[in-house]
């Protein structure tokens, strides 16, 4: 395969990964700022979450007051922001349209009818009562891309890149939003495992579709912080934690091994992550330190997505 077709195959999935990843931390940071606090301006929150999405600097180049609105626009609608949901959708697009070829017909109309459809929704009318609707909608878009890719694509060198691009995107997400959260969710003037401190973890657990399923896992009446870490680092049956998208990382470069004999660096960079993952505990994470810990598994992330172009040759 050529390799500006695998890196539009790994960027078609990658950025459509990413527009659902930007509406789920917008939703995690209109449902936090929503919730009244004592002492605590709702801009931190806000100001978390553009961190959370890598838009902080950005925005302030471009804005000289933190609100809602400013934040709402510039995460979804801003075009001269690359990782709003706006580009991430059109980016998407581009890259679909330039291998029409080498995904489905489903793939791209699912693709293309997002991008009408979201370039006919005017900004200035996305009210709060709107908000979570829309944000919605973009989440269940994104998913019907890729039910339409593991529905319909050939289990070839193609269908290997769009998962790389997925899950090193969607394991990126999940440890932002653990990590730039924490300091919110552990608030000082708050006693630990109080209402508030219970509800601002519950939210973490809906933005990424767990709360349902943390409550099944764990059996526990309690949404506790220790637990919601482990379910969304080390527990592969929850499909967004970093051990469920190392092992699908994994399992994808073993099979490009098998099919180009060979093994790039690339694979030994996810397997010595996965096998990171694979013998951890969260006890053993906590005494390191979290936020250590996760801005690792960034770091090891980002190296493992350059590695990948890299060895094929991305153009």
């Amino acid at each position: 395969m050529l390799g500006r077709t695998a890196a539009s195959l790994f960027w078609t999935s990658r950025y459509n990964e990413r527009a659902e990843n930007m509406a789920r931390l917008l939703e995690v940071g209109y449902r936090i700022a929503m919730t009244p606090r004592l002492g605590q301006d709702t801009a931190d929150d806000w100001r978390s979450t553009l961190t959370s999405a890598g838009c902080d600097t950005a925005f302030f180049d471009k804005y000289d007051e933190l609100t809602k609105r400013a934040v709402v626009s510039h995460m979804l609608f801003d075009a001269d922001n690359p990782s709003s949901v706006r580009s991430c959708i059109e980016a998407a697009r581009n890259n679909a349209r330039s291998v029409r070829t080498a995904i489905t017909g489903e793939m791209w109309e699912s693709l293309n009818t997002t991008y009408i459809e979201f370039m006919e929704v005017r900004p200035q009318h996305m009210t709060d009562d709107k908000l979570p609707g829309f944000l919605s909608w973009i989440k269940q878009r994104s998913m019907l891309f890729r039910g339409a890719m593991l529905g319909t694509l050939m289990r070839d060198e193609g269908y290997h890149f769009s998962q790389f691009g997925c899950f090193i995107e969607r394991a990126d997400n999940t440890a932002r939003i653990l990590d730039v959260k924490y300091w919110i969710l552990l608030p000082d003037n708050e006693v630990v495992g109080g209402d508030l401190d219970r509800y601002q973890w519950s939210t973490i657990l809906r933005s990424v579709s767990a709360h349902r399923s943390y409550r099944h896992a764990y059996r526990d009446a309690q949404v506790r912080p220790f637990n919601v870490a482990e379910f969304l680092i080390l527990r592969k049956e929850m499909p967004r934690s970093l051990a469920y998208c190392y092992d699908w990382i994994n399992e994808s470069l073993s099979e490009l091994t098998l099919r180009y004999g060979e093994r790039p660096m690339s694979c030994d960079m996810a397997q010595g992550t996965h096998d990171l993952l694979e013998a951890g505990t969260m006890h053993q994470i906590f005494v390191s330190g979290l936020h250590e810990f996760l801005s690792d598994m960034i770091a090891r992330n980002n190296a493992l997505g350059a590695q990948l172009a890299a060895d094929y040759h991305f153009a």
